[in-house]
């Protein structure tokens, strides 16, 4: 592949003031040119020399004319997060380390579960089949426009991960970011969804041929601020809230959540703040010093406070706690203990949809809790149990 002249005069004009994009260096020196790749060094090139050299390190002159010309923006989320999709190392700028940080252009640091950045030729090739990544239940392929004549022009494609595998004709194809808006509005069954980060997101969709600035606002009207907020971790600078500074703030209704026993906060976090129920990974705790003893997540975009949903079901839980125990008296048998376990596990996890009629075996069964219901509850609906310590 020849480089396009354009891009070498591009470059040409800016080695007076030095190149060092993804193991490319250029430099303008009193003996003339010094070019340098991985793997060749050159020295004292005039600009015809330079030029053929450059000429044959084509893959890392096109590879900078993208980031540099194309994308731009260094030091950016955006930026860092294309680069990531395609398992770029992130500089200095993008991690805000000096010498070295996560997937550094040193290579050294590791930001995405064991998969080490890829060096230029072997980025290209893994472009030409494309690079799939995930995001929550976002998966991102970023490819080459061109597999036959690749000249560094990169779009992506995004769809559900559950859909990774469906042909294209049988998903719905978008190409506009904002109807990504109206895709994470509504489960799969047509509720709506009040956390857009709940492992909840509906498939049958797909977005192909994106430019780098339309994938990024796709994926922020998916997962909003999740990208911002990566950033912010990558860099070292993610504002944490934590939980009891969350509380004290509140006014009006919600003023009384500050009074939340602490060991309710921790059950409200395993509640709510779990893979199951959010894909953000929490990163804020009782308060500052003061760690939740609850499992926060492996996502890969961080929670940097506790959420408004989170806010309004803790003040029905701060009503909640705030009442006398009481021990009472009831008649049960073995069995219907453990359908009770039961019946609460199905509801907390979500599964009463998946259990059949026929299945009178699943102590959760609709059958089975109306048994329940007729056998221990009285005519008014409450179940018939005495308080004994009057």
């Amino acid at each position: 592949m020849t480089v396009a002249t354009a891009d070498l005069d591009d470059l040409l004009e800016r080695a007076s003031a030095g190149v060092s994009v993804d193991g490319l260096r250029v430099e303008e020196a009193d003996d003339g040119y010094r070019l340098a790749t991985p793997d060749d060094e050159w020295t004292g090139l005039d600009e015809d020399e330079l030029r053929r050299a450059l000429d044959a390190a084509d893959e890392y002159v096109t590879n900078w004319r993208y980031w540099q010309e194309r994308v731009g923006g260094e030091g950016t989320a955006r930026r860092a997060f294309l680069r990531w999709c395609e398992r770029a190392p992130l500089a200095d700028a993008e991690t805000g380390n000096a010498t070295t940080g996560p997937w550094s252009e040193s290579g050294e640091g590791d930001a995405d579960a064991g998969e080490d950045p890829l060096a230029v030729p072997e980025r290209y090739d893994a472009l030409r089949d494309g690079i799939d990544r995930e995001w929550g239940q976002l998966s991102i392929t970023a490819r080459f426009v061109d597999v036959d004549d690749p000249d560094g022009e990169r779009v992506y494609d995004l769809w559900h991960v559950d859909d990774a595998d469906t042909d294209l004709a049988d998903l719905e194809v978008y190409d506009d970011p904002r109807d990504a808006r109206e895709l994470a509005t509504y489960d799969g069954g047509g509720r709506y969804r009040p956390l857009k980060t709940a492992p909840t997101l509906p498939g049958g969709w797909a977005f192909t041929g994106l430019s780098g600035g339309d994938l990024v606002e796709t994926v922020e009207f998916f997962y909003p601020a999740t990208v911002a907020n990566w950033h912010r971790e990558l860099r070292g600078n993610l504002d944490v809230d934590h939980w009891l500074e969350t509380a004290e703030r509140q006014t009006g209704i919600y003023d009384v959540i500050d009074e939340l026993p602490r060991e309710a906060v921790a059950w409200m976090a395993e509640a709510c703040c779990v893979d199951s129920q959010c894909l953000r990974r929490r990163e804020w705790e009782y308060e500052e010093g003061d760690d939740l003893d609850v499992d926060g997540g492996d996502g890969p975009f961080p929670c940097r406070e506790p959420c408004s949903l989170v806010v309004a079901a803790a003040r029905k839980w701060t009503t909640l706690e705030s009442e006398e125990e009481h021990t009472y008296e009831l008649e049960l048998t073995t069995s219907e203990i453990n359908q009770l376990t039961e019946l609460i596990d199905a509801v907390a996890e979500g599964r009463t949809d998946e259990i059949r009629e026929a299945d009178v075996y699943d102590g959760a069964n609709r059958y089975r809790a109306r048994y329940l219901r007729a056998k221990r509850f009285d005519d008014e609906g409450d179940l018939e149990a005495t308080k004994v310590d009057d």
